[in-house]
Parts: structure tokens; sequence; C-alpha cells
């Protein structure tokens, strides 16, 4: 992981990130200074951020909000105050209402990213000022030491490319914390084809099928938000094992980047769990990210168990066939 040193100091009154890219100074340098590039990673797993203006000059200012899994919106402003290409620049950073104005009862906080060479590529170290220490006591309460984290970590796919970071690693599984475990898997089509073979029942049907030996006997599927789901997989061809299935409700619908649901397996009391579905394209492939929330540690542990990343690996690949010859 980029980041290599998380350090909070209560009488410097700072929070200070430390991480290690394997790219060059201008290539980092544009991935914080181009908003699309930012968008992409500056949101912790969750939470993307979208950047709906951005000046990069003294006196300028961006804007840009966070959505989270349900909908909900965390909105925040930089004041730009000092520019150096492409070695630094630093911006008041405040928490604001919808409309752009900052919200006076949240700390603001003087943050500077500063980019250095390393032998190895570049570094960053991104310090942010408080004015008290009841002010850095509430963002880190508020989360700022994982969020951050989590966030800059995310930087290396953004930096390297996503056929690099990606292409012929099959799916991988990686667990973030007690309740969060991201999936990810490249495929070689665009992203509106493989949304659609998210949502649409004839499509689902062809790739969905799990291990070897299952088929997906029933998908029906309301994608709109509000709109509830239901699979059942069977075995076939005397395949062991009974037949199962989920069920859930669409939270979250922003074609054709990214869709929330929740999943429950039916018929059962176990608790539900959160699947946020993220697409990403560039040249012809897509990136396909799944963010798992589960109730607890020991759900978490118990499906991973099942050899759920081997199932998904089964039929990611015949999903990249069924884009073939859809």
């Amino acid at each position: 992981m980029p980041v290599t040193d998380v350090t909070t100091d209560p009488e410097a009154l700072t929070f200070t990130l430390t991480a290690e890219f394997a790219a060059s100074v201008e290539r980092l340098w544009q991935a914080f200074t181009e908003p699309r590039q930012l968008e992409r990673f500056w949101g912790p797993p969750g939470y993307p951020a979208t950047f709906t203006e951005f000046d990069l000059t003294a006196g300028g200012r961006a804007r840009y909000h966070m959505t989270g899994p349900k909908g909900e919106e965390f909105h925040g402003v930089w004041e730009f105050l000092e520019i150096d290409d492409p070695r630094s620049f630093s911006a008041l950073d405040s928490f604001a209402d919808q409309d752009g104005a900052v919200v006076a009862d949240l700390p603001t906080s003087r943050m500077v990213f500063a980019f250095d060479e390393t032998p190895t590529g570049s570094r960053l170290v991104n310090t942010t000022y408080f004015e008290t220490a009841e002010a850095l006591e509430k963002v880190v309460a508020m989360g700022m030491v994982e969020g951050s984290t989590m966030a800059i970590n995310q930087l290396d796919r953004v930096l390297a490319g996503l056929r690099e970071y990606a292409a012929g690693k099959g799916t991988q599984t990686e667990i973030l914390d007690d309740t969060h475990v991201r999936i990810t898997r490249l495929v070689e089509g665009p992203i509106e084809l493989v949304w659609r073979a998210h949502q649409e029942p004839e499509l689902l049907k062809k790739w969905m099928l799990g291990p070897d030996g299952w088929r997906l006997a029933v998908a029906e599927v309301d994608p709109a938000v509000g709109g509830r789901y239901r699979y059942e997989w069977e075995p076939v061809g005397g395949a062991d094992g009974q037949a199962f299935g989920f069920d859930g409700e669409t939270l979250l619908s922003e074609a054709p980047h990214r869709a929330v649901t929740t999943e429950h397996m039916t018929g059962t009391d176990f608790p539900s769990t959160l699947n946020d579905l993220n697409l990403e394209e560039e040249d012809g492939a897509t990136l396909i990210t799944l963010l798992i929330e589960y109730p607890d540690k020991e759900t978490r542990d118990m499906v991973l168990a099942t050899g759920m990343t081997d199932g998904m690996e089964a039929s990611y690949a015949r999903l990249e066939r069924t884009l073939v010859s859809a």
C-alpha cells in the first residue's frame, strides 16, 4: 500500500500522511490537480468524490461532494493559497453545505501537499494544520485517519492505469477492515455493456453462475432505486448441493458507474450485507470494484471461507466471454 506513515501531533496541531509511489513527481502532481483524476481516489471506498468546481490558482476554489452508499452527500470546499507547480500546493479545507457555503461550526484547516522525488519514484507528504486541539480531535473522531489512508491507498491504480494495475491478475480480494472487503476484476469490454450485464436478467443468466455445475435459474431485477431483485441458483448435471438464493433492494443507481444494493440470503435470518458496485473504463477495459460491508467480522470471515473469490472468478471469466459475443 502506498501510505507509509500517518501521524497526529496534538502539540503541533497537525495531521501528517506520507505515501510513496512508483511514479514521477509530475505524474503525481497531475493526479492531484486534474479533477477527473482526483475524484477517482479522493473519497475513501464507499464515498467517491465528485468535483463540481476546480480553479487551481491562488485565491481560486475547488468544490466537491462525497456520495455515500445510501445516497447521502458530504460537501467540502478548498480555497487555494499557494501553487508551486509541480512541487506543492496549499489550501484552506472547509466543510460545506450543499450550496457550497462553509459550515461555521465545523473545523476549517490548512492543508499542504508536497511532492518530492525519490530513487524509486515520488513521495507525497500531506500535512494538515488545525487552529485548536479540539478541532484536530474532532476530525480524528470523524474518521480522518482511516478515511485519508484508504483514499490515498487507491491512488496506485490511477497512476499506473487500469491495465497495468489489474490486467491478468484475475479476481482480487482485499480485506480493508473488520467489516469491509473490496473485490476487483478487470474485464475486457466497454462500461455500458458491463453495466447491462449486471442489470439485465438474460445477460445475468449467461455469466453469474458461480462454480461449474450450477446455473442461475431465477434472475428478477428491478434496477430502479427502491426496486428489488431476487437470484436463485441450482445445481445441474448431477452436481452436489441444494438450491439457494439472494434477494435485496437497490439503494443507489448511477448508470453506468455505480449501483448499491442490500443482499440477503433468501429464507434465512442472516443479516444483510451492503454491496457497492463501481465500474470504471479505460482503454476499452472496465474495472469492476465491489465493496462489501458485512455486519461484523465473524460474518465476513464465514463468507470468505466459502471460496467466494474462486466462484466470482469463474463467473467473471464467463462475463468476459459473454461480452465478446454480446
